[in-house]
């Protein structure tokens, strides 16, 4: 069968490139190696780890705040089993929802491990057969896998990734983690709050690099409360595991004493790779660059005329919300539009609680770019909104230009900033001062407050109210 285009991958990038093309009246297929259409984020990854997060919140608030609330409970236990049954229920009704939008924007679904015949031809390789596909253009939209080094030993029993993470139904008695990025410090986060010992191994001498590191450290003191050690500057030398538990040596950086540490699982998040294996690349002159991701141009083409690549498989943020907006430009601009994408504008967030968001460049950047800059800082803790829920951990953070007050960026922990972070991208897209969000009525008493008291803090002034 002929397709005007064919998406290869339906995660989030590629489900909304397919179906942003069939909206714009281009004959599409979608082609998944997998059984269920969602890729990492709906099966593996976004959905089911936030849902895990909000099942421990509940619980950790249990235990240690419903007591001050006056909600008097006993025998309070954490049902693992029920937690990741759970999450398979969220992901099983989220993931059919993707099926749901196939067949109403009349996409075909070939499931099949795709490869590259030629610049027009596309073999599927299904379980029993393999087809083929001719087309007048494709999308790349593969996605990414953990990067699981060998001396590592990743067996997928003690030694895990955040795929197996998902699916522990026996509750450690003590988790190790390499790596204090996202993935880990989410991971880290659920485990912690239902009673499980965890402790981090991180090579950079702090959590979360690249991000603000203000919140950066705000998270990290939030995690000690709840027991979760650090070792941040060490190296891992080796992983080892057995039928019940998992060994992990590491040393400081520097030097050559070395250490361990024994527990029930070794978590690997030390990042993940793009995924582009045995897509027969070289059949269509595709090339990659030095880490393996595809070499695009500004409307996100490769190498070949009329094969794009979207998501996590190129350059930029490995994020849902990136590579969805790649998919719409790529399908527009096949179409003759002229999208465009600001991916200075693209939010980051750590579903951790509290959580953690931020848009624009952070202080380093800026120190680093020679550019002057203001800041003004506002703690959740002097918040009437936070006191009242109790959630009153975290730093709201608006860094503005010293000369004109255009807003640079913002630097969200607490509670909801997940949500909060739309009013900073939403002024910054349209350029927006400090003085501006500042002078923006927000509604007493709520979390936003604290951006519009951290804005005022930019411009010069001070708290207004509490």
């Amino acid at each position: 069968m002929k397709y005007d285009v064919v998406v290869i991958g339906s995660g989030p990038g590629g489900y909304v490139a397919a179906i942003r093309c069939a909206q714009l009246g281009m004959k599409t297929a979608i082609v998944e190696r997998y059984s269920t259409l969602g890729g990492t984020c709906l099966n593996v990854g976004c959905i089911p780890s936030k849902a895990l997060l909000d099942s421990s919140e509940h619980f950790h608030n249990a235990e240690k705040n419903f007591k001050e609330h006056g909600v008097n409970i006993s025998g309070l236990k954490a049902d693992l089993k029920q937690m990741i049954a759970r999450k398979n229920g969220v992901v099983e009704q989220t993931c059919g929802g993707i099926t749901y939008l196939m067949n109403k924007n009349k996409i075909d679904v070939h499931h099949g491990h795709g490869s590259f015949i030629s610049k027009n031809k596309l073999a599927v390789k299904g379980d029993k057969e393999t087809t083929e596909l001719e087309f007048d253009k494709a999308i790349i939209a593969t996605g990414s896998k953990p990067v699981t080094p060998g001396s590592f030993n990743y067996d997928k029993k003690r030694v895990i990734t955040s795929t197996e993470a998902l699916n522990i139904e026996t509750l450690p008695k003590k988790m190790v983690i390499i790596g204090a990025g996202v993935i880990g410090l989410e991971l880290g986060s659920v485990y912690a709050r239902i009673g499980t010992e965890v402790e981090f191994i991180e090579f950079q001498n702090r959590i979360l690099p690249g991000m603000d590191k203000d919140i950066a450290k705000e998270l990290q003191r939030s995690m000690k409360k709840l027991g979760v050690k650090f070792n941040l500057g060490h190296a891992v030398t080796s992983v080892s595991s057995t039928a019940k538990s998992a060994t992990v040596k590491y040393k400081k950086k520097d030097t050559e004493e070395e250490l361990e540490l024994k527990a029930d699982y070794c978590l690997i998040a030390i990042g993940r790779r793009p995924y582009t294996d045995n897509l027969g690349l070289e059949n269509i002159d595709v090339t990659l660059d030095d880490r393996g991701r595809i070499n695009v141009n500004d409307h996100l083409e490769t190498t070949a005329p009329g094969i794009f690549a979207i998501g996590d498989v190129i350059k930029g943020a490995m994020l849902a919300h990136k590579a969805e907006e790649e998919g719409v430009l790529v399908a527009e601009y096949m179409t003759g539009q002229k999208p465009h994408i600001n991916y200075n504008l693209i939010p980051g967030v750590v579903y951790t609680w509290p959580e953690l968001a931020a848009v624009g460049q952070t202080e380093e950047q800026l120190k680093e770019a020679g550019i002057e800059y203001k800041v003004g800082k506002f703690p959740m803790k002097a918040l009437g909104r936070a006191r009242a829920s109790m959630d009153t951990e975290g730093v709201i953070k608006v860094i503005s230009h010293k000369e004109t007050d255009e807003i640079l960026g913002v630097h969200m922990c607490g509670a909801r900033v997940a949500d909060v972070i739309m009013e900073a991208v939403a002024l910054m897209e349209f350029r927006a001062s400090a003085e501006d969000m500042a002078r923006i009525s927000h509604p007493h008493p709520t979390y936003t407050e604290a951006v519009k008291e951290a804005a005022l803090g930019a411009t010069g002034n001070r708290y207004l109210h509490i």
